[in-house]
């Protein structure tokens, strides 16, 4: 068992086939299970060898007690597991999505992520208004007590580089619902990232056309967003919700955002 309640601030555990174990005062969730025969039209090689099982998805996680105040939010928080390995080449990863826009204001609604436990790889990848181009890709790399955002107009997908299990929480916006449909007609994100020895190579997918050149992102604080080290995620929402007010509320914070992503980049 893996111990994830100092970096999570709840009373979790991670068992040796990557299922959470939830303690005193936690309401049990049951996960959804993404599979390999669930991601075919994604992977670099839908042929290749793998694990059947890739992540579990735990949604609306939470203490007994605290669902009156989430859901005043508009908010829901999450816990994502993802199986260390590889299928074929490719690492273990998310099937990727893109966020749907807020109806009437132009926008998407971004997401916050923390991790818990292990390494993870986030591929962005920011849209072009009005086309299925994609304007900048990017990789940011975060470890345990990191906290990142996914800005409004990305969409994005988390890959597992490591040889241990990874462990992330949201919070995102509970009407927020994943739009897969680019990432499947592309077969996947612009980039894959494989297993090269003892270390990854990034392959260019060209389906991509134009293929923008992958640049490297950094882990940045952003108190303005609540994005810092001082708090487990769900006790800094639960001490102060209006400070993620923003991500039910995205039209109100572009210029937040556009800072953001410049910080990160390094721009």
């Amino acid at each position: 068992m893996i111990d994830l309640s100092t970096n999570s601030g709840l009373p979790l555990n991670l068992d040796e086939d990557g299922r959470l174990v939830f303690g005193e005062g936690l309401t049990p969730v049951e996960p959804a299970v993404r599979r390999k025969g669930d991601m075919l039209d994604v992977l670099m090689e839908p042929d290749a060898r793998g694990p059947e099982e890739l992540y579990y998805m735990y949604r609306n996680v939470m203490r007994e007690g605290d669902a009156e105040k989430i859901k005043a939010s508009g908010l829901r928080f999450d816990i994502t597991v993802i199986k260390p390995g590889i299928l074929g080449k490719e690492f273990i990863k998310t099937a990727g999505h893109y966020h749907p826009e807020k109806k009437g204001t132009g926008i998407t609604y971004p997401e916050v992520y923390e991790v818990i436990f292990g390494v993870a790889h986030y591929l962005l990848q920011e849209l072009v208004p009005g086309e299925d181009g994609v304007r900048r890709v990017a990789l940011l790399e975060a470890r345990a007590g990191s906290r990142v955002m996914m800005p409004a107009n990305y969409g994005h997908i988390t890959i597992n580089p490591g040889n241990s299990y990874l462990v992330m929480a949201n919070w995102v916006a509970d009407e927020f619902a994943s739009e897969y449909g680019q990432f499947k007609e592309k077969k996947g994100g612009a980039y894959y990232e494989v297993s090269a020895g003892e270390d990854t190579e990034f392959v260019p997918n060209r389906l991509y056309d134009p293929l923008p050149a992958l640049t490297e992102w950094q882990v940045v604080e952003a108190p303005d967003l609540n994005l810092t080290r001082q708090k487990p995620f769900y006790q800094s929402f639960l001490d102060n919700p209006s400070g993620y007010r923003y991500l039910a509320e995205p039209e109100k914070h572009r210029e937040d955002f556009a800072r953001y992503a410049e910080r990160a980049s390094g721009e």
